[in-house]
């Protein structure tokens, strides 16, 4: 029970990785608050699960759902944050602002929002964890998907500037890049790959389950790969 007493809150709670992770989270004994547009309590079968149903385009929106879970919960001890997208392009004269625009506010923004809005009580209990999904292509861009390389190193930059800005207030903030995930989506979008090499939830939900426990207090401003097979 690693995150017993912990309350984390994770954005994406129920997609292909989330799942994963808010598993992971209960296992190690945490109390999960997982938030996005459509979840429901009934989305995972255990007491220490709560739906929290919140639309966070906004850093109004972002600080009312913190908000909301502190004065539920009593506290919020971490920010777990899987929310993002990805779209492939062409050549980088090709893309179009609104391409770069899109993927900024998907990879960028919403962690930017989320994170601004849960720091201010973290700083005041003098403890907090924040982790974000950014990808392989934030440090080892491919061609023809520019917008999505620059917003994931972009994520980077954002969570050691945390980093960097919170290390005597005992809050860390790390980011995982994984490669390809062995996800349904990534299944039905890529039939013939060998999925065999790909990236397995369950790890990075693990390492994440790390990141936030008292073990991993001062791994701060890390950008960890985990690559699988590939």
């Amino acid at each position: 029970m690693r995150l017993a007493n912990k309350v984390a809150m994770v954005t994406g709670a129920k997609g292909g990785l989330g799942s994963f992770v808010t598993e992971a989270l209960l296992s190690a004994g945490a109390t999960v608050v997982g938030v996005s547009r459509s979840i429901k309590a009934s989305d995972f079968a255990h007491a220490a699960f709560h739906a929290h149903a919140a639309e966070l385009g906004s850093l109004d929106a972002a600080r009312q759902a913190v908000s909301s879970i502190v004065a539920a919960q009593g506290r919020l001890d971490a920010v777990v944050h899987l929310v993002g997208g990805f779209e492939m392009g062409g050549y980088v004269e090709d893309t179009s602002g609104e391409a770069f625009a899109k993927m900024m506010e998907l990879n960028l923004y919403s962690a930017l929002r989320l994170f601004q809005a849960a720091l201010p009580g973290m700083r005041a209990q003098g403890s907090g964890r924040l982790v974000a999904i950014g990808s392989r292509a934030a440090l080892e861009p491919g061609a023809n998907t520019s917008a999505y390389n620059v917003s994931k190193a972009a994520l980077v930059s954002l969570v050691r500037t945390i980093a960097e800005e919170t290390k005597t207030a005992g809050i860390s903030a790390n980011v995982v890049l994984p490669g390809t995930m062995d996800t349904a989506a990534n299944r039905a979008a890529m039939p013939g790959a060998d999925f065999a090499r790909w990236v397995q939830p369950g790890q990075v939900a693990a390492l994440i389950v790390h990141l936030l426990s008292d073990e991993a207090a001062q791994v701060t401003g890390a950008a960890i790969p985990i690559y699988g097979g590939s």
